[in-house]
């Protein structure tokens, strides 16, 4: 089993949030435009989503800690499963420009809209159907608030995959460890579908053959 990370959770605890306010909003229905993943989600009102996902260059430090705590090389192969607009690995990219950088995700919003130094690595997949990359291809496989969005069996499928092609993995889902904290996960996600704490998501990982390290993000 792997270790537990802290590179995404600064990025996280920046942002201020009203849970209350988005639970009284509507919230039923946001969460059916939210799960389009569409141009609502990533750029339009904040109630469905990230209410505008620009790049700002605030990736680069993760990007920089990933590159010196996997020890990956000038060449080393980079995989994202679920990337979005593919802001960090933009970065990696910038970082790394002799390796090969390649972003998943569900959305043609999203890969429309990366930036263009990035957009041509960046292929449609849904992170639960399997990959067509072969075992350990990648040195590091990394995938960031995205599988906690998939019920249990496409989750043990994703899992299972991305365990297969990468050499290193680390993934961040959300999680709780109180009332308050599920309270509020409850109120702000749109997307989540897996609501577990964090000895729930240690155990689903070894149950599901999953070796890679993790992190968490609460709302609290």
């Amino acid at each position: 089993m792997g270790i537990l990370r802290d590179y995404f959770t600064p990025l996280h605890t920046s942002t201020t949030r009203d849970y209350l306010s988005r639970m009284c909003d509507a919230k039923v229905e946001c969460m059916r435009v939210a799960r389009k993943f569409g141009a609502d989600f990533w750029d339009g009102d904040r109630r469905y989503g990230y209410g505008g996902f620009k790049y700002d260059g605030r990736w680069k430090p993760v990007a920089e800690k990933l590159i010196n705590d996997y020890r990956l090389a000038g060449n080393a192969s980079i995989l994202d499963i679920g990337c979005g607009k593919g802001f960090l690995l933009y970065e990696l990219q910038q970082l790394l420009p002799d390796g090969r950088i390649v972003g998943l995700d569900s959305s043609d919003y999203a890969i429309a809209n990366a930036k263009d130094e990035i957009r041509d690595n960046l292929l449609k997949h849904n992170a639960q159907d399997p990959l067509p990359f072969k075992n350990s291809e990648f040195d590091l496989v990394i995938s960031l608030t995205t599988l906690h969005n998939l019920h249990l069996p496409d989750l043990k499928s994703a899992l299972g995959e991305m365990e297969r092609v990468g050499k290193n993995k680390y993934l961040v889902v959300e999680g709780y460890r109180n009332e308050e904290e599920l309270f509020n996960l409850q109120c702000w996600a749109l997307t989540c579908a897996a609501f577990f704490t964090p000895d729930e998501w240690v155990w689903l990982f070894k149950e599901f053959g999953y070796s890679g390290d993790y992190e968490f993000i609460y709302f609290n």
